[in-house]
């Protein structure tokens, strides 16, 4: 399939700058680009569509620059926001610039030749006042600038003039990456087009023939309304300390079955004939869930690896069964990273009616000895009835860990 018409199968083109001319352009190898203002020491899920989109473009043959803005990050792109964003230091941006650059690696691999890595504080730090409104901004009319949705939005609540001047930097970036690079095509999300195609406009007005292009794609919502990639956590995190990987398997395969298979379509490298088969699944079989199992696997194994991805499906299956004495403490790490945890204050032998009161798992010793005596309470998922029962060594997993249940879904991780 044409990676055009794969793209609107897909859903992921919003607006282009001139299809019929990007169609015969991408008959060719082109080198191509999209930003990552480093804001954070991690991509997040909401990053994840503009990286596959990338990959996708590689893979049909063309050339991408992921370009992390060291130097528009100290400032701080307005687009999508209503307030202005907190001016983090130099050389926190580059520290954040550093860690996003080894995480871009992982997918396009800058090593091998056909995808680049750039970071804009390399020509924008070195730019001078003088220069900058010299060779940019006598191209742009204040009209101009104002008619973008970027600035329209923020006319109200106010915008500084600091986040006024990020179009013409971002349009600067285009233009340095289009005479240097051969980059003849940015990509984004549809919140920058007025910037992507404020650089076009500054390509053209530089004097330049050789035609250059605008692709966004939309902006990802879940079908409830609420913003993709969020949990009652906070934002699902490309990194594995942050997010782990059971916590990315899970986010994903609790997709809905109104959004699973539009994100096999955004994310996925799936064929059209396999998400037809699975959408078919969906509408018959929606109990079996085959289409989120597909997506979980594939989603972490794209992010994090095979074994992240066996790893992430043994502790679903051992905390659905029941059967949590066979997790290995990294795995009782991951799984139970959200749970109330009890740091024990000792090494010895404790009984068990002590334990559950001192971790908070009962409210009392009354409560406790009731819930032992009516089989509630479970010590690494075997139901202990004895009241005069002592936890040892010999209950801990990894020698750290003693997993707690009462009743069916209440669980205390216990660390010693």
């Amino acid at each position: 399939m044409d990676i055009i018409d794969d793209l609107k199968y897909r859903g992921l083109i919003n607006q282009v700058s001139d299809e019929e001319a990007l169609r015969e352009a991408l008959k060719k190898p082109m080198t191509f680009y999209c930003g990552f203002d480093p804001t954070a020491n991690s991509l997040h899920a909401g990053n994840l569509l503009v990286i596959v989109i990338m990959m996708r473009l590689q893979k049909a043959g063309h050339h991408p620059i992921a370009l992390v803005g060291g130097g528009t990050g100290m400032i701080g792109d307005p687009s999508g926001r209503s307030t202005e964003r907190q001016l983090n230091t130099k050389e926190v941006v580059q520290s954040y610039a550093d860690s996003l650059r080894k995480q871009l690696d992982h997918f396009l691999h800058f090593n091998e030749g056909n995808a680049t890595f750039a970071n804009n504080a390399e020509w924008l730090n070195e730019l001078s006042t003088i220069e900058f409104l010299r060779d940019v901004g006598k191209y742009f009319t204040l009209n101009y600038m104002l008619s973008k949705d970027s600035v329209q939005t923020r006319l109200e609540s106010g915008i500084s003039f600091t986040e006024f001047s990020y179009m013409l930097l971002q349009s600067f970036d285009y233009l340095n990456l289009y005479e240097k690079k051969g980059c003849r095509m940015q990509i984004g999300g549809s919140d920058q087009w007025g910037n992507i195609t404020a650089g076009l406009e500054l390509i053209r007005k530089r004097g330049h023939e050789e035609h250059a292009f605008a692709m966004t794609f939309p902006l990802i919502t879940k079908s409830d309304g609420t913003k993709f990639g969020k949990s009652m956590g906070g934002a699902i995190w490309l990194d594995p300390e942050r997010t782990t990987p059971y916590e990315w398997y899970q986010f994903w395969i609790n997709a809905s079955d109104d959004d699973v298979v539009n994100f096999l379509k955004y994310f996925t490298f799936l064929t059209k004939d396999e998400i037809e088969t699975l959408a078919k699944e969906v509408a018959e079989h929606p109990e079996e869930r085959k289409a989120q199992k597909t997506l979980a696997r594939e989603m972490t194994i794209l992010v994090h690896g095979e074994e992240a991805l066996k790893q992430a499906e043994h502790i679903s299956q051992a905390l659905f069964s029941g059967k949590v004495a066979q997790l290995s403490g990294a795995e009782i790490k991951q799984g139970f990273k959200d749970v109330p945890t009890y740091q024990a204050p000792r090494n010895e032998p404790v009984k068990l009616l002590d334990l559950l009161v001192e971790a908070g798992v009962t409210s009392s010793k009354r409560q406790a000895r009731e819930d032992i005596t009516n089989g509630a309470i479970y010590i690494n998922g075997v139901r202990r009835t004895d009241l005069q029962d002592v936890l040892t060594e010999e209950d801990r997993v990894d020698n750290t860990y003693i997993i707690v249940r009462r009743g069916k879904k209440k669980y205390t991780l216990i660390q010693f």
